[in-house]
């Protein structure tokens, strides 16, 4: 496998783009855009981590290309896997499902989603 970065782009800096030697250039570079219009999106806090692409050595899978993408969006980790006929869906498929998942990290913190104030045994207040 061979390590590339996808370089020093917004807050994707830290994010590294692994891929086999069955990826060719176009391919990666179109994957390396699909990663970075997904994590260069402004109301995100830092964001690390690393994808990694493989493809099948057997013939007969239906779906040979598959990635798996570990991302730490501020104190979260998102875990993305995507698993495609071509290189390219691949790359459309990992954007869609980055784009949620780093959404849902965010979101997930906001004070305004809490249903309602924890019971008094748990420190909520007491009436």
């Amino acid at each position: 496998m061979t390590a590339k970065d996808i370089g020093d782009q917004g807050t994707t800096a830290a994010v590294r783009v692994r891929a086999d030697g069955g990826l060719d250039e176009e391919s990666l570079a179109y994957l390396r855009e699909k990663v970075a219009a997904a994590l260069d999106r402004p109301g995100l806090p830092p964001v690390s981590g690393e994808v990694r692409v493989q493809r099948a050595e057997a013939h007969h899978v239906d779906l040979p290309w598959s990635a798996v993408a570990d991302i730490r969006v501020g104190r979260r980790l998102v875990t993305v896997h995507a698993r495609e006929a071509s290189a390219r869906e691949l790359a459309d498929r990992l954007h869609d499902r980055l784009c949620a998942g780093t959404g849902r990290a965010v979101h997930r913190d906001d004070a305004g989603r809490r249903a309602a104030a924890p019971p008094p045994w748990r420190g909520g207040p007491r009436r």
